[in-house]
């Protein structure tokens, strides 16, 4: 399996970053399947970085092999949702995007792609009116709604299907909202998908 990941594909989020410019296409990168945190395990900080920072996304798995796929039909190639975290090592990006080199380190290294528990998509009207939220130490600090996406579910899985064949069990990270910040060690995070906790962990 691959993990599929989308960047700034929320407004408020590229303006805390500080990006400024309107994508015309979505910003595709790659984690791989090492980068997989579930069940509950603890997130270990690396040693490799001062700065990692949570990202909430809703993560989509992929159902059926596909290729090429229209975003009419899009929608049949998922089954199940839930709520993820994109790890990212922000110091290493930075140094990373100041000499224009790719950054794919800060985005995949182990564990860095924290997984919920899934849920069918079925149980949910539109998957583009989703509300979803992380607290730590029980308070919230970050949440968003799937309706503000700038490209939507079916369209990423239509643009990236041109590139690489989707595999059942592929996973797509869809975007993080704004407020975004830094883990340390003894926090509590937990996620959840319209109210429901689908994501319960700690750092380490």
């Amino acid at each position: 399996m691959k993990i599929i990941a989308v960047g700034m594909n929320y407004t408020q989020h590229n303006k805390e970053l500080g990006h400024t410019l309107i994508n015309q296409e979505p910003v595709i990168f790659m984690k791989p399947d090492s980068a997989i945190l579930k069940d509950g395990k603890p997130f270990f900080i690396p040693d490799f970085s001062d700065e990692v920072h949570y990202e909430t996304e809703l993560v989509v798995r992929i159902n059926r092999l596909g290729k090429n796929i229209a975003p009419r039909f899009a929608h049949r190639y998922y089954d199940a949702v839930t709520v993820g975290i994109d790890f990212t090592a922000r110091d290493l990006q930075r140094r990373f995007r100041e000499f224009g080199g790719p950054w794919e380190l800060c985005k995949g290294f182990d564990s860095s792609a924290a997984i919920g528990t899934f849920v069918p998509v079925e149980r949910f009207a539109d998957i583009q009116q989703l509300h979803f939220n992380l607290t730590i130490d029980g308070q919230e600090v970050q949440s968003g709604c799937t309706a503000d996406m700038l490209f939507h579910v079916d369209d990423i899985i239509a643009y990236v299907s041109r590139f690489v064949t989707l595999k059942i069990g592929d996973l797509l990270f869809t975007g993080t909202p704004a407020g975004v910040g830094p883990v340390s060690v003894g926090q509590h995070l937990q996620g959840y998908l319209e109210g429901d906790k689908l994501l319960d962990f700690y750092i380490r």
